[in-house]
């Protein structure tokens, strides 16, 4: 039997306590349309911006309204490159929440279980872990990304290798302090009482009752993910530039800003802002409803 650091709620009650909250609920929706955007990119942008035989460099940095050589309208302009701005955004997102989501969950699973297995066998080797964890977390994580990334070169695998070893540190320690309130409870004891292997009972009894907090840390690792990949992008050792990611976006406009261009950075740095704030906005009510005693 396994036990609950609160007592279990109902989807339909935490649902009902979340609809109750209009800025969260407004930033899931954003979220939500966010998320079906980019999934739907290929059938909603009017360019594929990976279709080099349909960029014209004639069409490059082009004002909102522009209508191109293609004949249809770049309603947020074009980039250095001739891209329909709003159809790099859109696949931009796409790459976004792709590496976000990748790495994240990578990233959680890795730590929820090196953390609650360093909890239950403890001793020494959860001295060496969570020295190591430690000695991590004493550096930025946009410093460790980016000594990965450089080291690994650039590229969407090597991308989510580094947003990883960034991040599944920050869910070790959740973990580990989860699970090491859970280690010294009767029924885990209780189970240990029983000819059970130590697999089963981290993840049968301590590593469930675990899940709460690493939720939380989920959704704000995520956040944390796209931003970093957006820094590694803009600073040249995340994606390469074939790749319409918005930290690419970013960094070909920044040039152009004093020109009077400020189309091709600010409307890819306004929809980032928009998806980590929405996503931030969502984990933090999360995570309110999770802890009861940040409740007023």
């Amino acid at each position: 039997m396994t036990l609950s650091l609160t007592k279990p709620r109902a989807g339909s009650e935490f649902w009902a306590e979340f609809r109750g909250h209009p800025a969260a609920l407004t930033a899931a929706f954003v979220v939500a349309v966010i998320i079906v955007l980019a999934i739907l990119a290929p059938l909603v942008a009017p360019q594929d911006p990976y279709d080099l035989a349909s960029l014209v460099l004639r069409d490059a940095r082009r004002p909102p309204g522009y209508v191109g050589m293609g004949g249809y309208t770049h309603i947020l302009g074009t980039d250095s490159q001739g891209r329909d701005l709003f159809s790099a955004i859109l696949y931009g997102l796409r790459i976004s929440l792709q590496m976000g989501l990748v790495a994240g969950g990578i990233a959680f699973a890795i730590g929820a279980l090196v953390g609650s297995t360093a909890a239950y066998v403890g001793g020494r080797f959860e001295a060496f872990v969570m020295r190591l964890i430690d000695l991590q977390l004493s550096f930025p994580a946009i410093l460790m990304a980016f000594v990965v990334a450089a080291l690994l070169g650039q590229g969407k695998s090597q991308l989510i290798v580094a947003l990883t070893f960034s991040q599944y540190a920050y869910f070790v320690r959740t973990a580990h302090g989860a699970a090491a309130a859970e280690r010294r409870k009767d029924y885990v004891e209780a189970a240990l009482s029983i000819p059970m292997s130590g697999w089963f009972v981290v993840t049968r009894h301590i590593l469930p009752n675990a899940l709460p907090p690493l939720i939380v840390v989920a959704t704000v690792q995520v956040a944390s993910a796209i931003s970093l990949e957006a820094t590694l992008s803009f600073l040249g050792v995340g994606l390469p530039p074939t790749e319409p990611s918005l930290g690419m976006l970013i960094s070909g406009g920044f040039q152009y800003l004093l020109s009077g261009r400020y189309w091709i950075s600010i409307y890819p740095g306004a929809a980032l802002i928009v998806l980590i704030m929405a996503i931030n906005i969502v984990g933090d009510q999360v995570r309110d409803q999770l802890n009861p005693r940040l409740k007023k």
